[in-house]
């Protein structure tokens, strides 16, 4: 038996990079599959990947942008399969520029199917749930906690979506809809301004090239195992967390939390300014 046999799942952005793999593994599990990507080619590529390997699965191709997109993953999901279990909230696109740089547009396209598309197939999904549980599982990004470079508008939409999972897990919960989050480290078409950054790097100051691996980059393949188990039933008592994996290192982190705390009847600006510099948390500027 599969670990996922019988299990009812949505997949957006699945086309291509972790989506793929993601899709793939999942399919290989025993899960029944409805996948998602813009462009209908690959789309038909991957459902015929997953039935020829002996797994189950459906396109629906759209931009999860587009609410009637969300709307018909979910339905087909459930008219197929009888239900739908898991979303798995995947789908996502970057415009890099600096903030000095960007455009409106910009902003608001990455912002559309990031934040906007996950909320959305993350609604219609929750509808569909609400009489059997099930769980979201939102696929974020390392720029929503450490920020990234020309990255504004993904950095915002991906943070938007660990905040839309805080305010799910209360709604939800009485539903048994679980929400967790993943942040994968992957090697993608995404990455590869990462890596060729650090190719340039290593040529100017004559040192070797590091590999993706070496900078701790996992594939799709070694990445994928860590989906497979949160759509699972061993999985079934981790709610409201977020993962990260690259397929060697996996590590669980905290909800955001006080680091210290000092209370004391009033404050004046003095006070304020020698118990924020006297702390233990670097509070101030980091070293650049």
């Amino acid at each position: 038996m599969g670990e996922l046999d019988g299990k009812r799942i949505v997949v957006t952005g699945a086309t291509r990079g972790l989506g793929r793999g993601f899709a793939m593994a999942l399919g290989a599990a025993g899960a029944r599959l409805v996948v998602n990507g813009t462009n209908a080619a690959l789309a038909d590529e991957v459902v015929s990947a997953i039935r020829a390997a002996g797994g189950t699965a459906e396109a629906v191709v759209g931009s999860v942008a587009e609410d009637d997109v969300a709307e018909r993953l979910v339905s087909t999901c459930v008219e197929r399969y009888g239900g739908i279990d898991v979303a798995v909230n995947n789908a996502g696109i970057v415009r890099d520029r600096t903030l000095m740089n960007m455009s409106p547009e910009e902003f608001d396209d990455v912002v559309a199917v990031n934040l906007r598309g996950t909320w959305s197939v993350s609604r219609h999904a929750a509808r569909a749930m609400k009489s059997t549980g099930g769980m979201l599982l939102q696929v974020i990004s390392g720029s929503a906690y450490v920020g990234s470079v020309g990255q504004t508008n993904y950095a915002a939409s991906k943070a938007g979506v660990m905040g839309m999972l805080y305010a799910w897990d209360l709604e939800l919960s009485r539903f048994n809809i679980r929400t967790n989050a993943l942040w994968p480290i992957g090697e993608t078409d995404m990455t590869q301004v990462v890596f060729e950054q650090a190719r340039k790097r290593a040529e100017e100051t004559g040192k070797p090239v590091p590999s993706p691996a070496e900078m701790g980059f996992g594939t799709p393949e070694t990445i994928a195992p860590v989906v497979v188990y949160l759509c699972s039933d061993r999985a079934s008592e981790l709610r409201s967390q977020l993962v990260t994996f690259n397929g060697r290192k996996l590590a669980l982190w905290q909800h955001p939390k006080e680091t210290w705390v000092k209370r004391q009847e009033s404050w004046s600006v003095d006070q304020i300014d020698d118990a924020l510099r006297g702390s233990n948390e670097p509070v101030y500027r980091p070293q650049m």
